[in-house]
């Protein structure tokens, strides 16, 4: 069923003082201002519309802002302000796969817009938003934005459009293209898989946990992969999964963690947005009070969020897409259709394993043999 605008959009990224017109505006600070006026002038601007949930996550939409305002931009967002960004932060913001990759993550010297929807019927009136104050490319973040996106695409053949983690769907739900829209999807079991696959051969309990968010066929495909890796690795062992229904609640999340945990788990991935990084904290806290716990993370390096706990992080390259449509458009070598993005391609990838546990050195090695294999199309993995 598709909504029908009803509510104003509230803009909390300010485009450099390029302010919306149409909806509640904030008064840019000083210092955005000023970087505007010396930064400004003359710059493309690249439009990216948030879905619910927004900044901050430390996930999903935090990966998609990475892309467009630190490494698209060269700009680090503080306290209602731009700021650029130093080159020791550039770089810390790369990991060792993308440090060295050819072309290099360079800035692109864009402006970004971004706009933060706080109700679903703000997804339409916001893309469009992107079109009145002439994006050179306009970006919805999420399979939530598809149908709004759709509609406003086909409203503006003229505008290049990119849609993050969903195809465009036809009235029988089969994907479709338009001639002015990329979308772009993910093969997330895959790296669910190889998570798996190390939670498998880490846990000592032989019970590994999995907390999902929104019981939707996305965050299904996350834990598909993941048992089927784990399977893999230790098929004695079992995944306690549970879902919290959402993507917004810390509380929730760190409720259904400590839950998993309680039932046994040592090794728990949270794939669940918000509410993830609450299942992350039940597992810091539990690993603080002396258990032997371990969690893995989701879309965005979440190492930070419990630097004695967190395994790795199932990276989906929000990042990496967006920064890469953008440098596409700038080149005028933007294309629309659709793209699938796997391990093979860079759009998914575990981070760094960066603990210390017994046998780790063997553990990598069988992962990343399974990750060879799948890469070379030797192993494909289930979804649901």
């Amino acid at each position: 069923m598709r909504a029908t605008p009803r509510s104003l959009s509230l803009c909390l990224v300010l485009a450099l003082a390029l302010a919306c017109k149409s909806h509640k505006e904030e008064p840019p600070s000083p210092s955005a201002a000023a970087d505007a006026k010396a930064h400004g002038a003359g710059q493309p601007r690249i439009g990216l519309v948030l879905g619910l949930g927004g900044r901050g996550d430390e996930s999903f939409n935090d990966s998609a802002l990475r892309g467009l305002e630190l490494w698209a931009a060269g700009l680090k967002y503080e306290r209602g302000a731009y700021k650029l960004a130093s080159p020791a932060e550039f770089q810390a913001s790369l990991e060792p796969e993308l440090a060295h990759r050819e072309p290099p993550i360079i800035p692109l010297g864009i402006i970004p817009s971004v706009v933060q929807s706080r109700v679903a019927e703000d997804y339409e009136p916001n893309l469009q938003l992107m079109v009145d104050q002439k994006v050179s490319l306009i970006i919805g973040v999420g399979f939530m934005l598809e149908n709004a996106v759709e509609r406003v695409a086909q409203h503006n053949p003229g505008k290049p459009f990119l849609l993050i983690d969903s195809p465009l769907l036809n009235e029988k739900n089969e994907p479709y293209a338009l001639p002015n829209v990329r979308a772009v999807t993910y093969r997330p079991e895959e790296g669910s898989f190889l998570a798996g696959a190390l939670a498998g051969l880490v846990t000592k309990g032989g019970k590994i946990g999995f907390v999902g968010g929104m019981e939707i066929p996305l965050v299904k495909q996350y834990e598909a992969g993941f048992k089927a890796g784990v399977a893999a690795t230790n098929p004695q062992a079992t995944v306690i999964s549970n879902y919290t229904g959402s993507f917004t609640n810390f509380a929730l999340g760190k409720q259904v963690g400590q839950d998993v945990l309680a039932k046994g788990a040592d090794v728990l991935f949270a794939a669940a947005g918000g509410d993830g990084v609450g299942a992350i904290q039940a597992v810091k806290e539990a690993r603080d009070a002396g258990q032997e716990v371990y969690a893995i993370g989701v879309d965005s390096d979440q190492f930070h969020l419990a630097p004695k706990a967190l395994l790795t992080t199932v990276l989906k390259r929000v990042d990496l897409t967006i920064y890469e449509a953008v440098r596409d458009q700038l080149q005028g070598r933007f294309q629309a259709g659709l793209s699938s993005q796997g391990l093979k391609e860079g759009g998914i990838a575990l981070a760094p394993v960066r603990l210390s546990f017994p046998g780790k050195e063997e553990a990598l090695r069988k992962v990343d043999a399974l990750k060879a294999r799948i890469i070379a199309g030797e192993l494909r993995i289930p979804t649901p």
